[in-house]
């Protein structure tokens, strides 16, 4: 099945629905954009508490598994009638850590009928920044957001709509639950030495951020909610979080002896198992970046992946900018890219219909040709492997985890032997699709081998069957002995991988 854009042309109006899958809850957001601004129509979530059902073995339980595809079921039915185009769904540190999340993913797209992203940690905090500061007061002055979920907690000083330091740390409400307080019981040395580990996790980003400095402090998301709410139920501060009232509601806490025996007003039942994890690392936070107060933004990951879904509908996606970015570190030689790229999206144009490639698969192919090169800040040699490598394991924000590994094959395919097993490693529904774009990125850079600034004739591009047909002016190939050579070599390379070029 390829991936086909059904999104309406008016974008007025239009409905527009967030999926995030937390370690500790999911959530759904179903916002109506009009006249270039986002109005919540509906807000459903679940405690499905994905990161409590990692076993040891770092496999997800077919209990945890069956609760998230439980609560998929029920949000599918709210987004059914939405384009595909419309929905974006994102996992986070529970599917990142998870070795089978594989399987829950294919479920879960099944069920939902579009893709699941898994975004990686910094990825996941730009975005958290970009819902708080939707929701915020544009003030001028950095502030500090800090997010702290299920399975990780994430930190993000920016200013106004742009973050400008993202870090994601592997501590989280259910994963210190799990380590610190498995069997509900409280006491001041569980607490204690959820703490430190927190303190111990925080050393890492401490010194820096605390350079850079912020004019505010504002908690996103369920468990700064949530002591949020109790100290302000407590009595212990109105509004805001401050360094006493946290330090009184942990006291309070700690009076009881089970989890099960927290009795504070608004705290729901299925939050007080995780409530003295929350707390401990909030303590550690406060501590460590020595906070005295810190405000409660609404917004969270879900609303930013809503306001990057419209940003990608006006044209202003992150990702070129990440791309470009990209392009200036490595030095790639702009030039060549753009004429890769040229050569590259007009084959799309000619074949897109019979080949059922969409306009995603446009913007992979522009990204890939544009980036081909970028390892070769490395080594001339095996610099198309340098290329892939970069890919996938650099931060490029925009970009989900599978997406990145998705551009690296391209690129990483895109000369010498056709690496099959590349492919092969994609999901089942992107792996034709992907070989297909990856032979028209090969065939544009084999084309502008020569790095030659003199235009190419008028090239068509054609399938027939399982065959690729590229057809030149009369007579030109014979007066371009050098390309016509690099074209009957391209030919071998790709039978070997059952893919059939023909050209004359």
């Amino acid at each position: 099945m390829t991936e086909q854009s059904s999104a309406p042309e008016n974008q007025d109006e239009q409905l527009l629905a967030a999926i995030d899958l937390g370690s500790n809850s999911f959530h759904i957001v179903v916002a109506q954009l009009d006249q270039g601004e986002l109005r919540t129509i509906d807000v459903l979530s679940d405690k499905v508490q994905l990161a409590a059902g990692i076993d040891a073995k770092r496999h997800l339980t077919d209990e945890a598994k069956q609760r998230g595809l439980d609560c998929l079921s029920r949000f599918a039915q709210r987004v059914k009638d939405l384009p595909r185009d419309a929905v974006r769904v994102v996992g986070t540190n529970a599917l990142r850590e998870a070795k089978n999340s594989r399987e829950f993913i294919e479920e879960a797209e099944k069920i939902l009928g579009t893709p699941l992203e898994i975004i990686a940690g910094r990825e996941e905090a730009r975005l958290i920044y970009l819902g708080v500061a939707h929701t915020l007061a544009d003030d001028q002055g950095s502030r500090l957001v800090i997010d702290i979920g299920g399975g990780s907690t994430e930190f993000i000083i920016g200013e106004r709509f742009e973050p400008k330091v993202m870090e994601s740390l592997h501590m989280g409400c259910v994963s210190f639950s799990k380590r610190f307080f498995s069997d509900g019981t409280l006491s001041h040395k569980n607490f204690k030495r959820a703490q430190t580990a927190a303190l111990q996790e925080l050393q890492s980003l401490r010194s820096h951020y605390l350079e850079l400095g912020w004019s505010s402090a504002v908690g996103a998301s369920g468990t700064i909610k949530a002591v949020r709410n109790a100290c302000h139920s407590c009595g212990y501060s109105s509004d805001r979080i401050t360094l006493s009232a946290l330090h009184k509601l942990r006291d309070k806490v700690l009076s009881f002896e089970h989890s099960d025996q927290i009795d504070i007003e608004g705290i729901k039942p299925e939050r007080k198992k995780v409530l003295p994890a929350g707390i401990a690392i909030l303590c550690a936070i406060f501590e460590a970046l020595e906070i005295d107060e810190m405000s409660f933004s609404e917004g969270a990951l879900r609303e930013g992946v809503l306001y990057d879904m419209t940003g990608r509908l006006r044209h202003e996606d992150v990702r070129d900018r990440t791309i470009n970015a990209l392009m200036q570190r490595h030095h790639v030689d702009q030039e060549q890219a753009d004429r890769v790229e040229q050569t590259a999206l007009l084959a799309w144009a000619q074949v897109k219909e019979s080949w059922q490639l969409s306009r995603k698969h446009y913007d992979m192919l522009s990204w890939a040709a544009r980036t081909h090169e970028i390892g070769l800040t490395i080594a001339h040699s095996q610099f198309h492997k340098h290329s892939a490598y970069l890919l996938t394991h650099s931060d490029l924000p925009g970009f989900t985890t599978h997406e990145q590994r998705q551009l690296a094959a391209l690129v990483r395919g895109h000369r010498r032997k056709f690496p099959k097993d590349e492919f092969k490693a994609l999901p089942k529904r992107l792996q034709e699709p992907y070989r297909r774009l990856c032979v028209l990125l090969r065939l544009a850079v084999v084309l502008h081998r020569s790095r030659s600034k003199d235009r190419l004739p008028a090239i068509s591009f054609a399938t027939e069957n399982k065959k690729l047909l590229v057809e030149f002016p009369e007579n030109w190939l014979a007066h371009h002995p050098l390309t016509l050579a690099d074209l009957e070599q391209e030919a071998e390379y790709l039978g070997h991988a059952d893919i059939k070029l023909r050209f004359q």
